[in-house]
């Protein structure tokens, strides 16, 4: 029987390439589209002579042809990190509006199923807690985040218009914060800066009081999530994350004993403009209608974690 075809667009970014990883390992082909402005082909280098793996380097936001069958498209591709929507504003309204066209376009013209990666910063600074998929949010379409917040909330209607109007199947996730091997050390999330701090021996900077919280989901969990809501019925959004909650000083105390130190040196900065000060997720639907939730704890993820990053600083790599 042939093999199905799988495209994921940003399949050169962190959980584009696990994902590649994955459908590669269940015994798919995979094509990977990526423009390189936040991915990495380090990060699929070790697929490139995998005869079922093909890596188109292209922007999504503008048309592209895809020969042959395509049995699932999974749109990944965006910058994701408050550094990189900052410095990449537009392509990130890009990525989210016409980069979701023109793949919402190759899945409807192969008749594939259509995945949309979407975000729990659909929910930004939420007055829910925790958010369920139900909660609309409370987001500032025009203040910094807005970019990332509001490209992924008009990527969620145009799936979902897609399947309204011409039947397609289509899936949306929302991811909560996700970490992991692949994370770009200079990206500006929090576990790759605390990391990156305590491993050149420099106080760990946090926004504001460090009493805000974050849920963290190791990545490889994300993505067994990812691959049972795609072969599902259901069509989202669904969360996705860990509903165990950290305040950011909590955090910065546990990569330093993690790394052999005792307390955190802490270095307090203004809290940046619009940033949310509860982040959890409600997974009820995950629990109850995919079997899932997440298996590995933060204390456990953050070694994995921290090992990478060791040996890719080590090697000179970003």
């Amino acid at each position: 029987m042939p093999k199905k075809t799988v495209l994921i667009t940003g399949g050169a970014g962190f959980i584009g390439s696990h994902l590649c990883d994955r459908f590669i390992k269940e015994g798919f082909k995979v094509i990977a589209v990526d423009n390189l402005i936040t991915g990495n082909k380090g990060n699929i280098a070790h697929l490139a002579k995998n005869k079922d793996f093909r890596f188109i380097k292209h922007d999504i936001s503008k048309p592209i042809r895809i020969p042959g069958q395509v049995h699932y498209v999974l749109h990944f591709a965006s910058p994701a990190s408050p550094i990189d929507y900052l410095q990449l504003s537009i392509q990130t309204m890009k990525v989210g509006a016409l980069g979701t066209h023109n793949a919402l376009g190759i899945a409807k013209a192969k008749k594939a199923v259509f995945f949309l990666a979407s975000t729990s910063e659909v929910y930004g600074d939420p007055l829910e807690h925790p958010q369920k998929e139900t909660y609309w949010g409370h987001v500032n379409p025009i203040g910094p985040r807005g970019v990332y917040d509001e490209a992924k909330r008009f990527a969620e209607a145009l799936t979902l218009a897609y399947k309204k109007v011409h039947g397609m199947d289509v899936k949306i996730i929302r991811i909560f914060n996700t970490y992991g091997p692949r994370m770009r050390l200079k990206d500006g999330r929090v576990v790759p800066a605390f990391i990156d701090q305590v491993l050149h021996g420099k106080p760990l900077t946090i926004f504001g009081d460090g009493r805000q919280t974050r849920s963290f989901c190791y990545v490889d969990d994300l993505v067994e999530g990812i691959t049972r809501l795609l072969f599902s019925k259901l069509t989202g959004p669904v969360n996705m994350g860990n509903p165990r909650e950290f305040t950011i000083r909590q955090f910065a105390d546990l990569v330093v004993k993690t790394q052999g130190g005792h307390k955190a040196r802490i270095v307090f900065k203004p809290l940046p403009k619009d940033d949310p000060k509860q982040r959890r997720p409600d997974i009820t639907q995950a629990r109850t209608k995919l079997g899932w939730e997440p298996k590995v704890r933060l204390e456990e993820g953050i070694v994995k974690t921290i090992a990478y990053f060791k040996e890719h600083i080590n090697n000179g790599r970003k």
